[in-house]
This record gives C-alpha cells, structure tokens and sequence, in this order.
C-alpha cells in the first residue's frame, strides 16, 4: 500500500479515496481472519467482538500495548468501512494510511514469529 497509495489525494480524489478505504478493509479483514484462525487453533477462548481477537492474542504473540490497542482500534475502524455507520472522515482515512499501516505490518511480523517457532 505504500507504494501504490496516495495519501495526499484522498481528500480530492474519489479513486483515490476508494481505493485506500478498501486495500485498508482488505488488509484489517485478513489480520482479523488469521487472528480468529490462532486463537481458535489454540483454544485461547471465545471472543464476543472483533477487537477482542487482538486483545486475546496480546501475550500469546509477545504484542505491546500500544500495538495490541491500535489494532483493536483498526477493528472498528474496518467496521465503519464495511458497514458505513457514518461517512468516513477523509483526513481520519490519511491519517490511517499515513501512521498505522505499520501496526498492520507489526501484526503480520508477529504471526511469522510465532509461527516460526
């Protein structure tokens, strides 16, 4: 996503902005799917929310606070994109692209890791 996103458009471009709230969803979706897939190979326990995916796995794969709670926070930043409860603020979505794609990269290095071992 880095180098295919624009950052900078997104708030005048509509392709632009389309295509980062869906590679974000894309991206958020398959931390969720493989998040479920670990807890529920390791019978970790039985989360009531998506956001409770990352909070379970937050000592199983050795993740930070600080990352465990950006992530949890992706989880309902995806919802709003999935489900458009309200429009999505055009400088939140930069801002996401800009500063947290990394929690996303984080989150996979840790799954490698872990499964690595």
């Amino acid at each position: 996503m880095r180098r295919l996103a624009h950052p900078e458009l997104i708030e005048t471009d509509i392709r632009e902005e389309r295509f980062v709230a869906h590679t974000l969803q894309l991206a958020i979706q398959a931390a969720l799917d493989a998040s479920s897939h670990i807890i529920s190979d390791l019978r970790l326990g039985e989360p009531e929310t998506n956001r409770q995916l990352f909070g379970l796995l937050r000592d199983e794969l050795a993740l930070s606070e600080e990352l465990s709670g950006n992530l949890q926070k992706m989880a309902g930043f995806r919802s709003l994109l999935v489900h458009g409860y309200q429009s999505v603020d055009r400088r939140i979505l930069r801002h996401v692209v800009e500063h947290n794609t990394d929690d996303l990269l984080a989150f996979a290095q840790a799954v490698r890791s872990r499964l690595l071992q």
